[in-house]
């Protein structure tokens, strides 16, 4: 019985990494479109863009108090229905004031549920005892491939946004209510989640936390590297055409897929800062090669090698900065962690762009490059806070019994 309800609850947290990869691709991919139906010029465009994960940010320090009340899986099971209704809002308006509207509500509700569902993710993996974290950003990853896919479609058939939204919406919708019924959380954390939330989650120092906000700082900075400059980087600076500078972000998120999907079984061979530091020095190896990359193919390939890099970086730092929440302040810090690690993911998407943006412009591209690849490399000094040898989480216990919290 513990042992099915642990699949059960993996398996539609699994689906809600899924469904969430899906929906914010269609969201980024379709930006664009966004902007010419709302007709927000490129000057204001940044500002809409910055308040999506300012707002995000906002709503995970939230989540860590409603989450002490409830528990992290009620969140999720409204949140990311809400989030799917905001999508769809974004492709209904038609004046200005819609489209602000929209993306806030999209971006106060996607902060919660990445705090949430990461909580879940860590709080299971107590429960089993071994690595599974990295599995659920895999079936992220799967979704975000699957999202870039279906809006290349409706870009292509030259649809809609509301057209390209609600078939999506109609299907992952009810999708994520039914596998909401088998959420659970793992043991020992799912009990906290009312009783010592408030109490021990609090007394979580940022000292602890530090250099793991500091980590998923740098990954999210080289991420959004990838996503934002790497088809200018390949077209303006390497050469290639237009088309040929879509395949970098496809090439790194295929190989993002790829590292997470077997990352769980290096952790479990060689321990987490091991795998860390082999994906860190991996993430600067790509933008190495990018920024001296003689032409579009040395860069697909530095883009591609990126992608198994920093695959493995953000799971692990989650797990992380649950288990040492979990070990120095008892089992209801750990969701408190998660949620304030949770905003460095946006601090450093928030950073990235900017940045590379800015130095490029003022000095090169290729040296723009050279700086996420220090800042990534970085990484591999702060590696021994994710433990020194291959850890058993939650004491040691391969299958503690289980507490619905549903």
């Amino acid at each position: 019985m513990t042992d099915a309800r642990l699949r059960r609850g993996r398996g539609s947290l699994a689906v809600s990494f899924f469904v969430q990869g899906v929906t914010f691709a269609l969201l980024v991919t379709r930006i664009p479109a966004i902007q010419d139906r709302y007709g927000i010029s490129d000057a204001l465009l940044p500002a809409f863009l910055a308040a999506v994960p300012i707002l995000a940010g906002v709503a995970s320090v939230m989540t860590e108090k409603v989450v002490a009340r409830v528990g992290p899986a009620v969140v999720l099971r409204w949140t990311q229905p809400f989030v799917l209704l905001a999508l769809l809002a974004v492709g209904v308006g038609d004046q200005l004031w819609h489209a602000a509207l929209a993306l806030g509500l999209f971006g106060l509700a996607v902060g919660a549920l990445d705090a949430s569902m990461n909580m879940l993710g860590v709080s299971l993996q107590r429960a089993y005892g071994r690595s599974i974290m990295l599995g659920f950003h895999a079936s992220y990853s799967l979704g975000g491939i699957a999202g870039a896919s279906l809006a290349w479609v409706g870009a292509h058939w030259h649809l809609s946004l509301f057209v390209s939204y609600l078939p999506v919406v109609a299907v992952l919708l009810p999708l994520a209510f039914v596998v909401s019924r088998w959420y659970v959380a793992g043991g020992e954390g799912a009990e906290a989640g009312t009783e010592a939330g408030d109490s021990k989650g609090s007394g979580v120092a940022f000292k602890l936390l530090l250099p793991l906000c500091l980590v998923m700082t740098f990954a999210y900075i080289g991420d959004s590297t990838v996503s934002n400059w790497s088809a200018k980087y390949l077209q303006d600076v390497l050469g290639s055409s237009e088309e040929l500078a879509t395949v970098p972000y496809n090439a790194y998120m295929v190989t993002t897929l790829l590292g997470r999907a077997v990352g769980d079984f290096g952790v479990r061979r060689f321990g987490a800062a091991t795998v860390v530091r082999a994906g860190a020095v991996l993430g600067a190896l790509g933008f190495a090669v990018v920024a001296v990359s003689p032409g579009a193919w040395a860069g697909i390939a530095g883009f591609t090698v990126l992608g198994l890099g920093l695959s493995v970086i953000v799971p692990q730092t989650f797990a992380a900065a649950g288990r040492l929440a979990f070990e120095r302040h008892g089992p209801g810090a750990s969701d408190a962690a998660v949620a304030r690690l949770n905003v460095f993911n946006y601090v450093g998407f928030l950073i990235g762009s900017p940045l590379v943006g800015a130095l490029g412009d003022a000095w090169s591209y290729r040296g723009a490059m050279l700086v996420p690849m220090v800042l990534v490399l970085v990484t591999v000094v702060y590696a021994t806070s994710f433990g020194s040898r291959p850890a058993r989480y939650g004491g040691g216990h391969e299958r503690p019994r289980t507490v619905d919290v549903g």
